[in-house]
């Protein structure tokens, strides 16, 4: 009885994990970056005045900081080291057709271009380019006042990256 309660617990586990979405948050604007598996892992990439950048994991109520730039020491003793040799992986690199069914399962959320080239001519050959799209894939405008701003917000589910990868 226990043992069936507890493989119907991790079956219920399972598939609500691969219900949670994943998200993808970039904006250039306010220099947010992030990506978080919601209610579970967010992860954030902020400034720092000593290291210039750090990641900012949290998870289950804690953070966690990791410094990418920081300097790690490296002493190997000399006389351990060992030449390693190359070994050929054994696995294939993903071909163009995989990637791009990864790719599509994404949902764009937000996608927000203001645009100014410093070129006023083609500037204003971009004008009507975006007005076009505007609206349709997302919120294009070109500028003449020196702003420039990226915003995508991309919503995935791990249910849809596993049918990607399992089907043809």
């Amino acid at each position: 009885m226990y043992l069936i309660a507890i493989l119907v617990f991790l079956m219920l586990l399972l598939v609500g994990l691969l219900l949670l979405p994943l998200e993808v948050y970039l904006n250039t604007g306010t220099n947010e970056y992030w990506a978080r598996w919601r209610g579970l892992v967010r992860v954030r990439v902020e400034g720092d005045p000593e290291n210039i950048l750090r990641i900012r994991l949290q998870a289950f109520f804690r953070n966690f900081y990791f410094y990418p730039l920081k300097a790690r020491p490296t002493h190997k003793p000399a006389d351990t080291e060992k030449k390693k040799q190359k070994r050929k992986s054994s696995r294939k690199r993903p071909g163009f057709r995989k990637i791009i069914r990864i790719l599509r399962t994404f949902r764009v959320r937000e996608l927000t271009l203001y645009l100014d080239t410093g070129n006023f001519p083609l500037n204003a050959k971009l004008y009507p380019a975006f007005a076009l799209l505007n609206g349709r894939l997302g919120n294009f405008n070109c500028n003449f006042e020196g702003r420039n701003q990226l915003v995508v917000h991309l919503e995935n589910r791990p249910l849809r990256l596993l049918k990607s990868f399992i089907n043809n």
